[in-house]
């Protein structure tokens, strides 16, 4: 089966469509769903029953894999719509590309480009309604994979499902935030499976994210496993700053290699600024703070795009970053992204892919 068309895929219409039930004007992140989602499923070394169905509940086993050990894997796209009605998916090919590192890591299958990126299309063109068209705004796209053999044994499944839903948004975060630095708790280790983007990562956060929550900071600051020096990412995104003239992104196999941070590294390295991709230490970056080499530190990640970073914590002592409005490159890349986003400016990468 191709699916890279529309007629490739089993389609099944709502009966009853739910998009004159939303409030595009007041869009909660992750709240409403589409009307339509993809299902596939992996049985005997092949892909299946590629279906775009009514959204609704999946049927599960209780003793099915995933819930047990863990197998489940997933992605974060947007899509935007230009002012003349066109939809585009930004950059959906370096999602794949993630996805199927992630699968490879937990032995789960690859799934190829004709049912992620194909079917992703179709599902799209069924449910473009749904893509809100307030700047601001955009359609969220959750491809995810989990393991469904029914049967209990620590052994990679021998069957999975591959779903993708879609929920129109707003901003992930409305404002600046604020970092605790973790001392303690880790997300990911040397040879673990930081760089995948697996339902366990998240789950482990959940405390100690809402132990920093506790005391006042929106998000956690990770840093490494064995000695908690040098920093990782933000609890749901990756970290970038300006440290004097450069522009710096934590770099390792314990951090997601993020769509949007990847794109942040690719505009600054082509607008001549210098970039790395390498270690940086606690100490260096809240030095930078003191002494006014930092000047700008930011989340950049698909759901909460470019997030201006308004002090870090570590140890009960905050250092604050300079004002927001004088930060000359995050406005920059975040200013530009938006318009090529929105098909307000030529696409010179061809990173958006029309639907």
């Amino acid at each position: 089966m191709s699916g890279k068309n529309i007629n490739s895929i089993r389609v099944e219409p709502t009966q009853q469509s739910r998009l004159s039930q939303v409030d595009f004007n007041n869009l909660k992140f992750g709240q409403i769903m589409t009307d339509h989602m993809l299902v596939a499923n992996y049985e005997n070394g092949t892909w299946t029953d590629v279906s775009i169905v009514p959204y609704g509940d999946l049927s599960i086993s209780p003793s099915m894999s995933a819930l047990h050990y863990g197998q489940a894997i997933f992605e974060g796209i947007k899509a935007y719509k230009f002012a003349d009605g066109t939809i585009s998916i930004f950059r959906p090919d370096r999602n794949l590309e993630r996805f199927n590192k992630s699968a490879s890591r937990l032995q789960m299958p690859e799934v190829p480009e004709d049912i992620f990126i194909g079917g992703l299309k179709a599902l799209l063109d069924i449910d473009r309604a749904w893509v809100p068209s307030l700047e601001g705004t955009a359609l969220y796209i959750r491809p995810f994979m989990f393991a469904t053999e029914a049967a209990l044994g620590v052994h990679p499944s021998i069957s999975y499902k591959f779903v993708i839903i879609c929920c129109p948004v707003g901003a992930y975060y409305s404002k600046p935030i604020s970092l605790k630095v973790e001392t303690h708790y880790t997300r990911a280790a040397e040879g673990g499976v930081g760089f995948s983007k697996n339902a366990g990562n998240y789950a482990l956060s959940l405390y100690p994210t809402q132990l920093a929550n506790d005391e006042g900071y929106d998000q956690i600051m990770w840093t490494d496993a064995s000695e908690h020096k040098y920093v990782e990412e933000a609890g749901t995104a990756n970290l970038i700053f300006r440290i004097g003239d450069t522009i710096i992104t934590p770099h390792g196999d314990t951090i997601l290699h993020g769509v949007t941070r990847r794109t942040i590294i690719e505009l600054a390295e082509k607008w001549g600024y210098k970039a790395e991709q390498r270690r940086v230490s606690v100490a260096e970056l809240l030095d930078g703070i003191k002494n006014g080499t930092v000047t700008e530190a930011f989340a950049a990640g698909t759901a909460a795009t470019i997030t201006h970073i308004s002090k870090i914590g570590l140890a009960g002592v905050d250092y604050e970053l300079p004002p927001v409005e004088g930060r000359e490159f995050s406005n920059k890349v975040l200013d530009y992204l938006n318009q090529l986003r929105y098909g307000k400016i030529e696409d010179p990468f061809g990173w958006n892919n029309i639907v």
